[in-house]
């Protein structure tokens, strides 16, 4: 369970501006949670701050993984702790072989947790077994990590790399973003193939479309920096139907 208390945040270069106001949320384990709101309101910086970027510093709050505050731990030490993040516009590294790196990052969490590293040769079953289930063909094993990857290419390897590690908790920001709907449709039955009472999923979007194919939970409204509304899959629905100027103008007045 990731529980965000009273979270304050700003861009490191620039702590005169918060970007993040008291925000407190709580994301149950076993539950799948949506994030939705207008441009600008700090979706992708509540992403980043709860990976640790560096480019952001937390003021004032706690950001508790488990009970455990995790403020102090770095954007390694956070991921081996069971914190998955998906990126909107998953990085392209050209020389680093896909299936060497996806060793790396499992060995990593190994190492962590005092475990024995995995030979490439006793990685593979393990790796064939996930590319199965998330539908990606073998091919991609030996290209460069997202290098000439079309956009649906990219999020479904960034979903691969989720059933690899199999964190307890996944954020994944705007991963239906670009996406043609065949690929949306393989990317939300990897998500709903995830899905376990063991395991948190927090999908950041601005798209009522990936909702209805993988349906949550809880329903977060993300405005200036603060949570605004809570709900059921109904207010996904609402906002689609409506869009936030009601909802901004209920909360802020005439400012919003």
């Amino acid at each position: 369970m990731l529980e965000i208390k009273n979270i304050c945040a700003s861009l490191a270069e620039n702590e005169q501006t918060q970007i993040l106001k008291d925000l407190s949320i709580t994301f149950e384990t076993g539950k799948v949670h949506a994030i939705m709101g207008p441009n600008g309101s700090g979706k992708s910086t509540l992403t980043k701050v709860v990976a640790g970027h560096e480019d952001y510093d937390v003021t004032s709050g706690q950001i508790l993984l488990d009970g455990v505050d995790i403020e102090e731990r770095n954007i390694e030490e956070r991921a081996t702790d069971g914190l998955f993040i998906g990126f909107q516009y998953p990085v392209e590294v050209p020389g680093v072989n896909n299936a060497e790196f996806l060793r790396l990052a499992y060995n990593a969490k190994r190492a962590a947790q005092d475990q024995e590293e995995l030979s490439m040769d006793d990685f593979m079953p393990l790796l064939r077994e996930k590319m199965a289930e998330v539908k990606m063909d073998e091919v991609f094993l030996d290209r460069e990590l997202n290098s000439g990857f079309s956009g649906g290419q990219k999020k479904r390897n960034e979903i691969l790399q989720m059933f690899v590690l199999e964190p307890a908790l996944a954020i994944l920001d705007e991963t239906d973003s670009g996406l043609d709907i065949d690929a949306l449709r393989i990317v939300a039955e990897g998500i709903n193939t995830y899905r376990s009472p063991e395991r948190t999923i927090v999908l950041i979007t601005h798209y009522q479309r990936l909702l209805d194919l993988v349906q949550p939970d809880a329903v977060h409204v993300l405005a200036k920096g603060r949570i605004i509304a809570s709900g059921g899959p109904e207010l996904a629905l609402k906002l689609e139907e409506s869009g936030y100027d009601d909802l901004l103008a209920e909360t802020f007045g005439t400012e919003g």
